[in-house]
C-alpha cells in the first residue's frame, strides 16, 4: 500500500511539472504600476486587450488632442512599446523554464542470437540530478532578469511619454510659426499696398516698391516652408502615437507653457533621481542577475550526474528438437527390454530454470568527470560580465549627477529667456514697428527702416515661440532625468509662492 502511495505521489509531481504554464499578466501589472509611478499616467494597454485598446484610440482622437490625451494615446497605441511588453512575457517564460527538471532518459536495445532463441534485452532509465542544486540558483537568476525586463519596459514607457510631450510641443510651436509666417505675409502685403499707393501719389520711387515686393515674395516662401515644417512635426507626433490617420487637421489644444517657474534645487532632484531612475534600477537588477549567474557557473563544474536503474535479460539458445522414437530405441537397447525414454516433469523443468539467471536489475549512475574542462572559461566570462555590470551601474550613477545639473540649468535658463522675450523684446519690437510704419506713412522714414523693423519683429516672435517651446521641453527633460512627474517632486519653495505647473505636468 505504501509503495502504491509513493508511486502516486511521484506520478502527480511529474504531471504537475509537465503542466507548467506561462502567465505574464501579473508581471504586466507590475510594469504598469512602475509606469504610473514614473509618469503619472495609468497605462491603458494590456497585451490581451487589443480590441479594447483600438476603441479607446478613437475616443482620445475625438474633438482635438490635448497633451494629456497625446500621452495616454502613445502609452495605449505605440507599437514599439507594445512589442516591449512581450519582453516581459519572454522573461516570464524563462523563469518557468528555469524551474523545470530536465527530462529523464530511457534507453532500450534488443540483440538476437545467431542460431535462434531468446533475444538479449537491455533497458535503462536515468535522471540527471544536477537540477537539484542548479534549479534554485537558475531560477533566482531568471527572476532577477524578469525584474530587469519589467523595469526596462517601464523605462521605455517613461521615455515614450517624454518624447511624446516634446513632439507635441514641437508640433504646437510649428503651428504657431506657421501662423506667424502667414501674419507676416499679410503685413508685408499691406506694406506693399501702401508703397504702391505712395508711388502712385508720387511720394516714393520704383525702388521702394521693388523692395516691398521682394519682401512679399520672401514671406510667401516662408509660409510654404513653415507649412511643411508644421506638417512634418505633426507626422512625427503621429509616429509616436502609433496612428496612421491624417493628423494635419487635428486640433492641438494645449498651448506652450508661459515661462514656468523652476523652484527645485539640484540636491532635491538628485535625491529623487537616485531613488527612482528606472534605468539605474534596471542596471542594478542586471548586476544582481550577473552575480547569480556567476554562482551558477561554479555549480556547473559537474554538468551531468545521472542516476537510475538498468535491466538486462540474458539471451538463451533454442533447445534442439527431440526424436522420441530414437530415444526409445536407445533406452530399450540399454535395458534389454522395451523402455520409455527419460522425460522431465514440469516441476523438474521449472526447478532447472530457477537455477539459471534469467535477468539482472540494479541501480546505475553516470558522472561527467571534470578533468579537461572544469568550466574555467565560463566562470571567468561570468565574472567579467558581473564586473562589467557593476561598472555600468557606476557610470549611470555618475552620469545622473551631470544630467540632473544640466537639465535644471537648462530649465532655469529657458524660463528666463522666455520671460525676457515676453516682457522685453517682443513689446519693444512691436513698438518699433508701429512707430516706423506710422512715420513711413507720413513720409518721414524710408522703407528700409520699416522693413528692418518688420524683420526684427518677425525674428522676435519666432524667438519667443522657440523660447516657450524650450521652456516646455525643459520641464519634460526634468521628468526624464528624475523619472517622476513634476507634480510629485519635492520642493523647498515657500508656501507663500504657490507653484503652478503647465498642463500635462
Amino acid at each position: 500500500m505504501r509503495s502504491i502511495l509513493t508511486y502516486c505521489v511521484i506520478a502527480f509531481a511529474v504531471l504537475l511539472c509537465g503542466c507548467a504554464q506561462v502567465k505574464p499578466q501579473p508581471d504586466y501589472d507590475r510594469a504598469n504600476e512602475h509606469i504610473q509611478d514614473a509618469t503619472g499616467y495609468a497605462p491603458g494597454y494590456r497585451p490581451s486587450e487589443e480590441l479594447l485598446a483600438s476603441q479607446q484610440v478613437e475616443l482620445l482622437m475625438h474633438d482635438g488632442l490635448s497633451l494629456d490625451d497625446a500621452v495616454k494615446l502613445a502609452l495605449l497605441n505605440n507599437p514599439t512599446l507594445q512589442a516591449t511588453y512581450r519582453d516581459v512575457g519572454i522573461a516570464r517564460a524563462d523563469v518557468v523554464q528555469s524551474g523545470l527538471f530536465s527530462n529523464p532518459t530511457f534507453a532500450f536495445s534488443a540483440q538476437f542470437p545467431e542460431g535462434g532463441g531468446r533475444s538479449n534485452i537491455q533497458a535503462s532509465l536515468a535522471q540527471n540530478i544536477v537540477d537539484l542544486w542548479q534549479i534554485p540558483i537558475r531560477k533566482r537568476a531568471a527572476e532577477r532578469s524578469l525584474d530587469e525586463s519589467i523595469l526596462r519596459l517601464a523605462r521605455a514607457a517613461a521615455q515614450l511619454c517624454i518624447d511624446t510631450k516634446i513632439a507635441y510641443y514641437a508640433a504646437v510651436a510649428a503651428d504657431q510659426n506657421l501662423d506667424i509666417a502667414r501674419e507676416n505675409y499679410d503685413i508685408v502685403k499691406r506694406l506693399l499696398d501702401v508703397a504702391l499707393a505712395r508711388q502712385k501719389a508720387g511720394f516714393v520711387s520704383e525702388l521702394d516698391v521693388n523692395l516691398n515686393r521682394q519682401t512679399v515674395l520672401t514671406a510667401q516662401l516662408e509660409v510654404q516652408q513653415a507649412r511643411l515644417d508644421a506638417a512634418a512635426a505633426r507626422r512625427q507626433l503621429a509616429l509616436l502615437l502609433g496612428v496612421t490617420t491624417r493628423v494635419e487637421d487635428v486640433a492641438l489644444t494645449t498651448p506652450l507653457s508661459e515661462a514656468p517657474l523652476v523652484w527645485w534645487t539640484t540636491d532635491e532632484l538628485l535625491e529623487v533621481a537616485r531613488e527612482h531612475r528606472l534605468d539605474l534600477r534596471a542596471a542594478r537588477k542586471s548586476a544582481e542577475a550577473a552575480a547569480v549567474r556567476l554562482e551558477f557557473e561554479y555549480r556547473k563544474i559537474f554538468p551531468d550526474f545521472n542516476i537510475g536503474a538498468a535491466l538486462e535479460r540474458n539471451e538463451r539458445r533454442a533447445l534442439p528438437g527431440r526424436d522420441v522414437l530414437a530415444d526409445t530405441a536407445r533406452a530399450s537397447i540399454a535395458n534389454g527390454a522395451l523402455t520409455a525414454p527419460d522425460i522431465q516433469s514440469r516441476g523438474q523443468r521449472n526447478q532447472e530454470r530457477r537455477q539459471e539467471i534469467d535477468a539482472i536489475l540494479g541501480p546505475a549512475f553516470s558522472l561527467t568527470l571534470p578533468i579537461f574542462d572544469q568550466n574555467q572559461a565560463q566562470i571567468a566570462r561570468a565574472r567579467f560580465t558581473f564586473e562589467q555590470t557593476l561598472k555600468q551601474v557606476e557610470a549611470l550613477e555618475r552620469g545622473i549627477v551631470q544630467e540632473t545639473r544640466q537639465s535644471l540649468d537648462a530649465a532655469t535658463t529657458a524660463a528666463e529667456i522666455a520671460r525676457f522675450y515676453e516682457q522685453s523684446l517682443l513689446p519693444q519690437s512691436q513698438s518699433n514697428l508701429e512707430l516706423t510704419r506710422t512715420s513711413y506713412e507720413k513720409g518721414a522714414t524710408p522703407i528700409l527702416v520699416v522693413l528692418d523693423a518688420q524683420r526684427s519683429l518677425l525674428a522676435a516672435r519666432r524667438g519667443a515661440v522657440t523660447a516657450r517651446q524650450a521652456a516646455s521641453t525643459s520641464l519634460a527633460e526634468l521628468e526624464r532625468v528624475t523619472a517622476q512627474p513634476l507634480r510629485a517632486l519635492p520642493t523647498s519653495m515657500p508656501a507663500s509662492q504657490p507653484a503652478s505647473l503647465p498642463e500635462g505636468f
